[in-house]
């Protein structure tokens, strides 16, 4: 008796990633429906996918995971970045090569296909995310368009259009679209083992945040030395942040193009250093006080995205490894006399810190907050809080507790 074989059958795709050659990506979608027009970067890290995705830093941006597991330990209301959830500021697409599994960590409050939906994140699973890895590595970080459709039908002459049509981060604000939309004190202390996070009891001193794309995490650990948290908006005056009479102030993270927040930024920053109160800068922060104190940034070709970079901290002559998360760079050979270059990468060279000689005036370009991340950098918080200390006559703390 003669036997019937089924037809192979082909899986239809429901999720594209077009970029802006023409080149067509298929895979699986899961997240949010429909598109978004973004720069593709990837993520070496293994772990933190959740503070990942919504870290303001990558707003305008989608993200490529290179670990291929992601999603197994689910999400949770704990570890997310962003100041206002309801903004979704972040990543507005990711990718990942394996399909997104139940969660198993006891930590999960749910699955992640169903965060992102809620998110607004569209994501797209099942390719070659090595390939597209070192096709960045190569070509630099591409303009696209990530889509995703159940039916898994799609204009696809349309989303080729947009994704060549889109100019990308180069002379972009993005900070506008992520900030603060009114000042507010900050409370909350860094999260401990099985208690989750602290609140600050009464605090020493006064620290003014300018939140340009800021990390919770950047906040908690402020709030658990000691300091009262002020964030404001990234278009906050000098005469403002003056006012309430800081300690110290704070220059956040966050995403675009620093020349295009410093329009209004460096002005500000400008004005802030005519003063001798303590300033540190993280991020986009790093690269703005650059920019007002002489230096450039320009455009890097692939950026730093990981949990795993070496940077020396040529202060103490010590290598941390530290999470990153920057597509531009501050040009070292920029940089005039009396600024010290205090950081470097030691993946390429790149500058990663810089120090204003006899002002308590420092910035670096990784991030020491981690979320997610290695903690080596955490004594960069001690190292401002120190310089208010000494400031006020004080008793210095233990940089490295």
């Amino acid at each position: 008796m003669a036997t019937t074989t089924a037809p192979w059958a082909t899986e239809k795709p429901t999720a594209l990633l077009v970029l802006a050659d023409g080149t067509v990506i298929e895979g699986r979608g899961l997240g949010a429906t429909g598109s978004a027009v973004a720069e593709v970067c990837f993520n070496t890290a293994l772990t933190g996918y959740e503070e990942i995705l919504t870290d303001p830093s990558y707003a305008g941006q989608i993200v490529t995971f290179t670990f291929p597991h992601i999603g197994n330990v689910g999400t949770n209301s704990e570890d997310i970045e962003d100041l206002n959830p309801a903004a979704r500021a972040g990543a507005v697409g990711t990718i990942f090569k394996a399909n997104v599994t139940d969660p198993s960590n006891y930590r999960a409050a749910g699955h992640l296909d169903q965060w992102l939906k809620k998110r607004g994140i569209v994501a797209l699973s099942g390719i070659d995310t090595r390939a597209l890895t070192v096709l960045i590595r190569e070509k630099g970080m591409p303009n696209a368009v990530i889509a995703h459709a159940p039916d898994g039908v799609f204009d696809l002459d349309d989303l080729k259009r947009r994704a060549a049509a889109w100019s990308g981060l180069i002379g972009l604000d993005l900070a506008k679209e992520v900030t603060s939309g009114q000042s507010s004190v900050w409370r909350e202390t860094p999260w401990a083992w099985n208690n989750g996070f602290g609140e600050q009891g009464e605090p020493s001193l006064h620290v003014v945040a300018i939140d340009y794309g800021v990390k919770r995490n950047i906040l908690r650990l402020l709030a658990g030395l000691g300091a009262k948290v002020t964030v404001v908006p990234a278009k906050t005056g000098a005469e403002e942040i003056l006012a309430m009479r800081p300690d110290g102030i704070f220059l956040s993270n966050g995403p675009g193009d620093p020349e295009a927040t410093g329009e209004y930024a460096v002005p500000v920053i400008q004005d802030l250093l005519k003063t001798d109160i303590p300033l540190f800068g993280i991020c986009l922060g790093h690269q703005m006080l650059a920019l007002a104190l002489g230096g450039r940034t320009e455009k890097m070709h692939q950026g730093h995205h990981g949990a795993n970079h070496p940077v020396k901290d040529h202060t103490t002559g010590k290598v941390e490894i530290v999470s990153m998360n920057h597509g531009f760079a501050v040009d070292a050979d920029s940089l005039p006399e009396g600024v010290e270059e205090t950081h470097v990468s030691l993946f390429d060279g790149s500058n990663c810190g810089i120090a204003l000689t006899g002002r308590p005036v420092f910035s670096v370009q990784h991030h020491p907050e981690a979320s997610p991340g290695p903690q080596d950098s955490h004594y960069l918080f001690r190292r401002f809080v120190n310089l208010i200390l000494e400031r006020r006559g004080e008793e210095l703390l233990a940089e490295r507790a």
